[in-house]
């Protein structure tokens, strides 16, 4: 029941391989949950307990390592063969005598590597530092490694089939923020229109069902329009302000953010118009010169070229890029389009520009979700650049 053919899970733990052995690392314990998903089709709410994937440059198949209740949610969403799955006790799950990583050093020891150089993501969401106490405590004669963010690289150039899904969840996230726009309306719940937000999400398109995102609907209204990453209230909105929103539609874990700024009125502020002028054309002149061969760097030079005649001013990364992921975060973790990121673009990389400006007065979002062809790009969806007004 894998969402890709087994040759497309295998092509990427070669490239996984390859890249352990270029870094020196034997052995990978894999714990982000989207790294598990993409190296094995592996997907279940699970990752609140721990769970990894161990990728070895002296086996074919990677190992499956999680929760007893999960193993069988491991059979059915992965490709691996039955031996390439293991289970811990529930009696591991949360207690104070044992830890799952002591289950994880006995298979480690059970098949050799004890004392490889074992690299582990060390700076991600689901990998404590219990965890990384515990194995190097339970092998002592092991070399440890920072791989944290190894296969993220990996996924960075998407395969075709992979485009596909994100172009569907570009068609999911224009539905999302048809659905935003309709209700977000003078007199109306916040709470009534984020249901509506991810009714929407869920709901998908007749011919894609959608999927849970890995950020929930951001709506930054009225006074928290001054910031990003707020949510919702069970206020209602008022007429004549700002409502920025920050959305996504997702297919099969594979996420197409949207972003837009509402204005509830017919007249937004003079500040807001002249903000979004200059951000709507600094994207569209950053759009039309970004191609593969120029670096992370030159893209965010770019932007600021292209805004430099206005006094708007923009500290944070202009965008980074997307793929498959779990909650906390759409982010790979990879590239970032600022000016320390010497990373060279390449066809088939997916990226999510924002150029959110935020004032004291008042703030303004807009964005572009873009897949990088042989010679520029194509959006992964279609909506109007410009302040929505809803009257």
């Amino acid at each position: 029941m894998t969402v890709f053919k087994k040759a497309e899970y295998q092509r990427r733990i070669e490239h996984t391989k390859k890249l352990m052995s270029e870094r020196g690392v034997d052995l990978l314990m894999v714990s982000h949950p989207a790294n598990l998903n993409y190296l094995t089709g592996y997907d279940g709410w699970s990752f609140y307990v721990h769970q990894c994937v161990l990728v070895s440059l002296d086996r074919e198949e990677p190992i499956w390592i999680g929760r007893g209740m999960d193993a069988n949610g491991a059979r059915i969403t992965s490709f691996l063969s039955n031996d390439s799955i293991y289970q811990y006790a529930d009696n591991y799950v949360q207690s104070l005598e044992r830890h799952p990583m002591h289950f994880v050093a006995d298979i480690i020891k059970q098949y050799g590597w004890a004392q490889k150089a074992i690299g582990v993501e060390m700076d991600q969401f689901y990998f404590t530092h219990r965890s990384y106490v515990e194995l190097e405590r339970s092998l002592s004669e092991a070399t440890f490694k920072d791989a944290n963010a190894l296969v993220n690289w990996v996924r960075v150039v998407k395969s075709d089939a992979e485009i596909e899904m994100m172009k569907i969840a570009g068609t999911i996230a224009e539905k999302v923020m048809d659905a935003a726009v309709k209700h977000i309306r003078p007199g109306v719940r916040e709470c009534d229109a984020a249901s509506e937000i991810v009714r929407a999400q869920y709901a998908g398109t007749p011919a894609h069902g959608g999927d849970y995102p890995a950020i929930v609907p951001l709506m930054m209204a009225g006074e928290k329009s001054k910031t990003p990453h707020l949510t919702w209230t069970d206020a209602p909105f008022k007429k004549d302000e700002a409502v920025l929103l920050e959305l996504c539609g997702v297919y099969n874990h594979y996420h197409t953010p949207i972003a837009r700024t509402i204005f509830l009125g017919s007249e937004p502020p003079q500040l807001m118009k002249d903000t979004a002028k200059v951000v709507i054309e600094g994207l569209q002149a950053t759009l039309d010169w970004i191609k593969p061969g120029v670096t992370a760097a030159d893209v965010e030079a770019k932007w600021r070229a292209a805004i430099a005649h206005s006094t708007v001013v923009k500290e944070s990364r202009l965008g980074y890029s997307i793929g498959v992921n779990y909650p906390p975060d759409w982010g790979e973790h990879t590239i970032s389009l600022r000016s320390e990121d010497a990373t060279i673009l390449k066809p088939n990389m997916t990226l999510h520009l924002i150029p959110g400006i935020w004032y004291d007065e008042v703030g303004f979002e807009l964005d572009a979700s873009i897949v990088l062809t042989e010679n520029g790009y194509e959006p992964l969806f279609t909506y109007p650049m410009d302040i929505v007004l809803n009257p």
